[in-house]
């Protein structure tokens, strides 16, 4: 027995091109076609029927990139995402810090001095002022930096003599003293000194994700996780327990960070090894760190610090032996590489070390390119993960700190796209809010939606809405080796769609992020509904 979904449908196999009715049986989409055809050819076998009235039914959309639990942290913790000055985060920590007992640690995520009309970054000093007994640790909006207190670098052991690890920064003020600032490789000193998370926190953190991201559209994502939480084993159960066991649909492709790889492998895991709902992706890497924190590392000085051109995460000689240490495992590599120098450092160790056998190597944000990397990087089976909603979130910031005249290969997913680059769309959650319209809207317009000016940054890298909706269906399928079964509306795909209330290729650019979610569907079975509307809606 099946269900027979009818109304407008976009294939996203071809732009354009629709369809009037699709049949799935099970989690699988059996026959797409005419409404008639469908109820003569299944009569006796349909035993519900979806009339979409108005509402707009797309492949299921999927985010390329993001840190799954990372997310549901986000919506559990301290939020000082959007906050427009230091004043106001220093107050919502204040405010927080009721909320816990004396001497436990407090952790804030989120905050972003690029959105404070003075721009300077707290100092430890400012948050000892307000908690002089709790561990506080605050991270940056990019996840690549984060300050902390007196009682936090204490417990961490973390003082004015400690060595920085190579790849990390640890920032001292005129005096030669601690400001807190911690960058990169040098935010594990005191991140490692931070308690265990129970086995309970990593579970609500998946659920309360996964549930937003249906909310959002999402019926998968491609996260990376599996280090940060207690080692390999423990935050795959996590994903297990809510998505096996407790039935929350959620096709969650996971990428294996390089240093949980040696127990990936003693625990039998490989290479899209798993199932239809949790499966393994290549081996992460990064890079370098990020353009916020000026640690993306460029071929030249940033044009506001010139005493800096950012911070590269390993050697080339390591990172060579990085994806050595992928090919010996048969994996593909995932490497964050947003500056150009990091993107040329990867394209190297790619090049002394080709993918061999199944996958796709896959380089993870490419911000900042140059015209040579885009025709080595052409040379290669490499998925491009872009983020289109940093341009809103970036702009026009970025260009003083990049330089303008480097600008010219800087987001610039037109001519990616244009070069037969395959790219596939994601959030970097939650760096940004995983919402696919925000994406699809900033790729578009190439402005943000909070900007009242309504600026548009190089109009000529805008892509189609059609393009942009690839990004998030066909793109990330593609990228993590599904193009024969997720991504577009075919015969044999799965039944994952999102179902919008307004047609994106119609509606104003402009009103992109206006349209909503009506229902998010996975395997056939609902999972979000926001509203009945019709028969069957």
């Amino acid at each position: 027995m099946g269900k027979l979904w009818f109304g407008t449908i976009y294939t996203m196999e071809k732009e354009g091109q629709k369809a009037e009715a699709i049949y799935t049986e099970g989690d699988r989409i059996i026959r797409v076609g005419d409404k008639a055809a469908l109820e003569e050819e299944f009569a006796h076998l349909i035993d519900e029927k979806i009339n979409l009235g108005d509402n707009i039914l797309f492949p299921g959309f999927i985010d390329s990139h993001l840190h799954l639990i990372g997310h549901g942290e986000k919506l559990n913790r301290l939020d000082l995402s959007g906050l427009r000055s230091k004043e106001a985060v220093l107050e919502k920590v204040k405010s927080h810090l009721g909320n816990v007992q004396r001497g436990e640690w407090l952790i804030g995520e989120g905050w972003n001095e690029n959105l404070w009309e003075a721009g300077e970054v707290i100092q430890r000093s400012e948050i000892d002022f307000i908690s002089p007994d709790n561990p506080v640790i605050l991270k940056r909006v990019c996840r690549h930096a984060l300050i902390a207190n007196s009682a936090a670098l204490i417990r961490a052991e973390v003082n004015e003599n400690t060595e920085c690890p190579p790849g990390g920064v640890i920032e001292l003020d005129e005096h030669g003293a601690l400001n807190g600032l911690l960058k990169d490789k040098a935010m594990d000193l005191v991140l490692s000194a931070v308690p265990q998370v129970t086995e309970a926190y990593l579970e609500r953190a998946v659920s309360s994700s996964i549930q937003d991201l249906h909310r959002l559209g999402l019926t998968g994502g491609h996260t990376e996780d599996l280090h940060y939480y207690g080692g390999y084993r423990r935050t795959i159960n996590a994903f297990k327990k809510v998505i096996e066991q407790e039935g929350v649909r959620f096709r969650a492709h996971l990428l294996v960070h390089h240093e949980a790889v040696d127990e990936m492998v003693q625990d039998g895991g490989e290479y899209l090894g798993g199932n239809e709902w949790i499966e393994l992706g290549a081996m992460k890497i990064f890079a370098d760190g990020s353009l916020g924190g000026r640690t993306a590392l460029l071929s030249h000085p940033y044009n506001d610090a010139p005493e800096t051109s950012g911070v590269a995460i390993f050697t080339q000689e390591e990172l060579n032996g990085l994806v050595k240490k992928a090919r010996d495992n048969s994996m593909p590599v995932a490497v964050h590489a947003i500056g150009d120098q990091a993107f040329d450092m990867i394209l190297t160790a790619i090049e002394n070390h080709p993918l061999k056998g199944n996958g796709r190597d896959r380089l993870i944000h490419a911000q900042v390119l140059r015209k040579d990397l885009i025709k080595r990087v052409k040379r290669l089976p490499v998925v491009l993960d872009i983020q289109p909603v940093f341009l809103a979130s970036d702009y026009p910031w970025v260009m003083d700190r990049i330089g303008k005249e480097n600008m010219e290969y800087c987001y610039a997913w037109r001519t990616l796209l244009k070069e037969e680059l395959p790219c596939a769309g994601g959030s970097d959650a939650p760096i940004e809010v995983p919402d696919p319209l925000l994406g699809i809207h900033a790729a578009v317009t190439r402005t943000s939606i909070d900007d009242p000016e309504g600026r548009v940054y190089q109009p000529e890298q805008c892509l189609s809405v059609y393009e942009a909706v690839s990004l998030y269906t066909s793109g990330s399928a593609y990228a993590a080796c599904h193009e024969n079964d997720r991504g577009m509306i075919k015969e044999g795909y799965l039944a994952d769609f999102t179902i919008l209330d307004a047609d994106l290729f119609k509606i104003k650019v402009s009103e992109i992020t206006n349209a909503s979610v009506q229902m998010t569907i996975i395997g056939g079975e609902v999972v979000f509904r926001r509203k009945k509307t019709g028969e069957g809606i």
